[in-house]
């Protein structure tokens, strides 16, 4: 694993005034900053088309953000959060989401104290159906992580729709505020499909059906991943040394048909976000997985394994090691876990241009950048967008960049 990086490595002085508060009313005319691989330039995001070459392949995180705060009111008057982080039983997030009568989940509790043992409960119409909604405390897995059951007495009534109805948009805790209606669709992107997030990947929300749609005239291809963003992205990381960080595990899907586009156009590799970026770059290691135990592989990418250097594949390799594997399988597509940590010293091997937003000070996400970039140009990125006016965090401007081959 990495050794000796000092988290104040990736500090800078983050104005309360430059970090944006609310969407813009209209995606794609906020900012983007283009770096090149040596020079920076102001742009607006709906340049995007020109600023890419035909041969560019786009890859898109077409996770939906899902409405995970729920309140409950004890007879006592105390209210109770239950903020959920994912599925537990059913782990399957689509047999969760279509649960018509109880499901487990994994959650995070607010005023956990006042609760005990006392099942909570609210009685919801919707779409003019009625239904007693319950949550009952199972079992602490560790001191912000807990289980919970829902159960409710309407069949007609999926999961899906009890959060959609009875849940809050949960919006990034910098922002310090409530959730808006604006943030409705802002937080959304265009193209959000799979339910599954607690967290927006924001660098699609610039993105509009116009922009998306010059793109393809210009001949440039994209395709869609699913990777569920779990409320570790905003954790900020608290030790001087960037080794004993604990990164957070999300859970990933890409099909076969993704899998495909990616061999073809490997070179040309265009990571809409950072999310989509964790998921390219992991496939490489489940390939090597499978290579390793082609009957029963390990479909986990830890944390620190990218930087072992023990798998010996190409990636194209790697890649047709998964294609066959899904073959064989009789499946459609590869659902996997990574923890994967990208910090300077790590070696890309599938993205080639990363498009993303700027990052608070000292995440686990600026060290991406700085990974990807170099040390040196990632400063000189931060500077450039400071001094430009460029906004910052989730409903901020973006960026596109070009890879440096610093670890090559």
């Amino acid at each position: 694993m990495p050794v000796n990086l000092d988290i104040n490595e990736f500090e800078y002085q983050l104005p309360t005034e430059k970090i944006a508060k609310y969407p813009l009313a209209e995606r794609g005319g906020s900012l983007l900053l283009h770096f090149d691989g040596e020079g920076i330039t102001k742009q607006c995001f709906s340049a995007l088309p020109q600023l890419l070459a035909t041969d560019d392949f786009l890859i898109f995180n077409n996770t939906k953000v899902i409405q995970a705060r729920l309140h409950f009111v004890k007879s006592t008057g105390a209210v109770i959060e239950v903020f959920c982080l994912e599925p537990y039983e059913p782990s399957d997030y689509g047999r969760s989401f279509s649960s018509t009568d109880s499901c487990l989940w994994k959650v995070m509790v607010g005023n956990l104290r006042r609760w005990k043992d006392e099942v909570l409960c609210r009685e919801v119409i919707i779409d003019g159906e009625s239904t007693t909604f319950e949550v009952r405390y199972v079992e602490r897995i560790d001191n912000m992580n807990h289980i919970v059951a829902f159960s409710w007495d309407n069949p007609n009534i999926t999961f899906a729709r009890i959060l959609q109805y009875m849940g809050e948009l949960p919006i990034p805790p910098y922002l310090n505020r409530r959730t808006a209606e604006a943030d409705m669709v802002g937080y959304q992107t265009t193209f959000a499909k799979n339910l599954g997030s607690v967290a927006a990947p924001t660098a699609g929300l610039h993105f509009t059906e116009k922009i998306i749609s010059d793109l393809h005239s210009k001949g440039i291809g994209s395709s869609e991943l699913t990777l569920h963003i779990g409320a570790g992205t905003f954790q900020p990381v608290k030790t001087e040394n960037i080794a004993n960080h604990i990164m957070h595990t999300e859970i990933f899907e890409v099909k076969l048909d993704t899998l495909y586009h990616i061999v073809q156009h490997l070179g040309h590799i265009v990571a809409v976000g950072t999310t989509s970026m964790r998921t390219l770059e992991s496939l490489y290691y489940i390939g090597c997985h499978i290579k390793t135990n082609r009957s029963a592989p390990d479909l986990n990418v830890s944390q620190w394994e990218a930087y072992d250097d023990v798998c010996r594949l190409s990636v194209v390799e790697a890649l047709q090691e998964i294609i066959d594997y899904l073959s064989r399988e009789k499946l459609k597509s590869i659902i996997a876990k990574t923890q994967i940590m990208i910090v300077p010293t790590f070696r890309f091997r599938v993205v080639d241009k990363l498009i993303t937003n700027f990052h608070q000070p000292r995440s686990t996400l600026l060290m991406l950048v700085s990974a990807f970039v170099g040390s040196d140009n990632m400063k000189s990125i931060y500077d450039f967008a400071l001094k430009n006016d460029f906004r910052f965090l989730s409903y901020g401007d973006s960026s596109l960049l070009h890879r440096v081959n610093v670890n090559d």
